[in-house]
């Protein structure tokens, strides 16, 4: 397997550790930029301090999966913020700031629009510097060269992925994530959990990317459950930082199977955080792929700390609970009468679907959710 072909591409500076972020102003005084435009969630859009610009600093707020109506609103609003365009463009927050902020940068250019960059290898090279900042620790984005946005009049997630949309900088300080409420932590740790456990276990894993997903598994199963009790323990929050760091790495070469697949109907229809319906998914898809993917189910257990002598949906069910999680999609006002559109719907995601262990029919799909209601 290590002759399999495989291309890993990293930003091309990580700085990790408390305090870091603060030094955002000098990365880039140290470059002459001075006319920085930032694609930051709500929280994160007052609080441009915590990066040490001041509050005036161009920015603009990005709902939680937008659409291909805030990405236009984002890319006009990047153009017209500085009489001479920006020269820096920074992502700030979630995994949903951070894709729109890849996308912002390499649209800069008049005329330029989605349709022209959609899909694999297709936007143009940058022409400013790109830095992506984490504010939680589960979308990975920062890591890689996908963006997703929901198409409104299909609700149809589009990835777009190219080697000029990955960072030039990128910053991981755990002290910005210390006010994420216990729920979004949790939510979003289980994120970066499934995006190592579906690399790992994909059809088309490699040896190399296995390493990273199975350390980002080990750190969330060592440091989750300690940041969801104590959000100011800054080691947990580092070492939750690193593991969706790693799981974004995996994304690139591998990418996700089924779990993100049954996960996107539950934010494109009805609006749920993607950490969270990835989150409540976790376990059933789990649980269906382990007798495809045995070996490494167990070592999978075993970094979470499961009960390896229980059926494994019953465990982990046990696990995400634990963290304070509300785990049926009943508990999120999921309709009933949607299930099936939504098996539908997933069932045709098969850019991810093909590539998880074992085949799921459409059928198979609604038996998870129906399990997961």
């Amino acid at each position: 397997m290590l002759d399999q072909p495989l291309e890993i591409l990293q930003p091309g500076c990580v700085r990790i550790g408390t305090g870091q972020a603060l030094r955002l102003d000098e990365w880039l005084r140290h470059r002459g930029l001075s006319r920085p435009v930032v694609i930051a969630d709500a929280f994160n859009a007052i609080r441009l301090s915590a990066l040490g610009l001041d509050q005036e600093t161009p920015c603009q707020a990005i709902r939680p999966e937008p659409t291909l109506t805030e990405l236009t609103e984002a890319v006009a609003y990047a153009r017209g913020a500085w009489r001479d365009g920006p020269d820096a463009i920074i992502g700030f927050g979630g995994g949903s700031a951070m894709d729109i902020a890849k996308l912002v940068s390499v649209m800069l250019k008049p005329d330029t629009q989605f349709d022209d960059i959609s899909g694999p290898n297709r936007a143009p090279a940058r022409t400013v510097p790109l830095i992506q900042i984490p504010t939680t620790a589960g979308t990975g984005s920062e890591a890689g060269t996908r963006a997703l946005v929901t198409e409104p009049e299909t609700l149809r997630k589009v990835a777009t992925e190219s080697p000029h949309m990955l960072a030039d900088l990128v910053i991981l300080d755990p002290e910005l994530t210390t006010s994420l409420p216990a729920a979004i932590t949790a939510a979003t740790g289980v994120d970066a959990l499934a995006h190592c456990v579906e690399a790992f276990t994909s059809r088309r894993a490699h040896p190399i990317i296995d390493r990273y997903a199975l350390e980002g598994a080990q750190l969330i199963g060592k440091y989750l459950s300690r940041a969801v009790e104590n959000g100011n323990d800054h080691e947990a929050r580092a070492g939750l930082l690193l593991a969706s760091f790693y799981g974004g790495v995996c994304l690139g070469p591998v990418n996700t199977t089924a779990g993100h697949a049954v996960a996107y109907p539950l934010g494109t229809r009805h609006h749920l955080p993607h950490g969270l319906a990835n989150a409540l998914m976790f376990p059933h898809v789990l649980a269906a792929n382990q007798d495809s993917c045995p070996e490494k189910t167990a070592q999978i257990a075993k970094a979470l700390n499961l009960d390896e002598s229980r059926p494994l949906i019953e465990t982990a069910g046990e696990y995400c609970a634990s963290l304070a999680l509300q785990m049926r999609l009943s508990d999120h006002n999921i309709p009933q009468d949607d299930l099936p559109e939504m098996a539908a719907e997933a069932h045709a995601i098969r850019r991810l679907l093909d590539w998880n262990p074992r085949d799921l029919t459409q059928d198979d799909i609604l038996a998870l959710y129906q399990a997961a209601y």
